[in-house]
């Protein structure tokens, strides 16, 4: 497949994909006073991304984003693990949102696409992606990584994260941050592979609890599992009620996931 950049209703190919992104363009800084004049109009690109992203996922509906690496592709155990996961989000009735791209992410649309669920992709304009994959069936393009990532969160009733590299990291990082610090109500993260976060995880208990730069209590934010029915289990909380399960409950008792309400 030949390199292509999808810029709103604008299709570039081959030598006419720009070399910059417009996150670089918006973060580097080159010495002159250009950006002075040029930063203010483009807060009404960076304004018409959120409008365009909150338009397009409004109805959505509840939704699982799933991570990983786009270089671990289809015959690698943790792509099929993904399809696996993607699709057990799906029949829990929610849709499945990924980065859009190839590997891990592919898996994960892939599977919410066997399943016959919403499989999103929230792409990202980089310098060496060709698009979004065939198994995305509503995919937006971003140029800002910030946009992108409040997607993510806005819209997921949990968090996925199989083995990934530094983009991996940071969504997952970011997820952490947000939930310790009470900025967005707490959601289900979870760990899938224990033999490629265990040494992040030991890390974490013995040198940052250690140190005390985080509390013993925020080890609870997360959960780490190996398969795909434990991941399923540890996003359940987070979830929709089964039907039947709703109707079960007492009159006047809260039958929420998040166990906001009162009775």
């Amino acid at each position: 497949m030949s390199r292509r950049r999808v810029k709103g209703p604008v299709m570039l190919r081959g030598s006419q994909i720009p070399s910059w992104t417009a996150d670089q363009r918006l973060l580097d800084r080159d010495g002159s006073s250009d950006w002075a004049h040029s930063d203010p109009w483009r807060v009404l690109r960076i304004q018409a991304e959120f409008v365009e992203g909150f338009g397009t996922l409004a109805e959505l509906g509840p939704a699982v984003s799933l991570f990983g690496s786009a270089r671990l592709r289809e015959g690698t155990e943790e792509y099929a693990l993904a399809i696996d996961i993607a699709r057990g989000i799906v029949e829990t009735g929610c849709a499945v949102i990924t980065g859009g791209g190839p590997g891990i992410m592919e898996a994960g649309n892939r599977g919410a696409v066997d399943a016959d669920g919403v499989s999103v992709g929230l792409g990202i304009e980089l310098p060496f992606e060709v698009g979004l994959n065939e198994s995305v069936n509503l995919g937006i393009e971003f140029r800002y990584f910030f946009v992108r990532k409040t997607m993510f969160v806005k819209y997921a009733r949990g968090f996925v994260v199989l083995p990934g590299g530094f983009g991996t990291l940071d969504e997952l990082f970011e997820a952490l941050t947000l939930v310790q610090t009470g900025t967005i109500t707490r959601f289900p993260i979870v760990l899938v592979g224990t033999e490629f976060w265990g040494g992040l995880v030991d890390w974490m208990r013995t040198t940052l609890v250690g140190r005390g730069v985080i509390a013993p209590t925020d080890m609870d934010l997360f959960q780490l599992v190996d398969t795909a029915d434990e991941a399923l289990a540890a996003l359940a909380p987070g979830l929709p009620r089964a039907p039947d399960a709703a109707a079960a409950a007492p009159t006047g008792e809260d039958t929420r996931a998040d166990g906001t309400g009162t009775a």
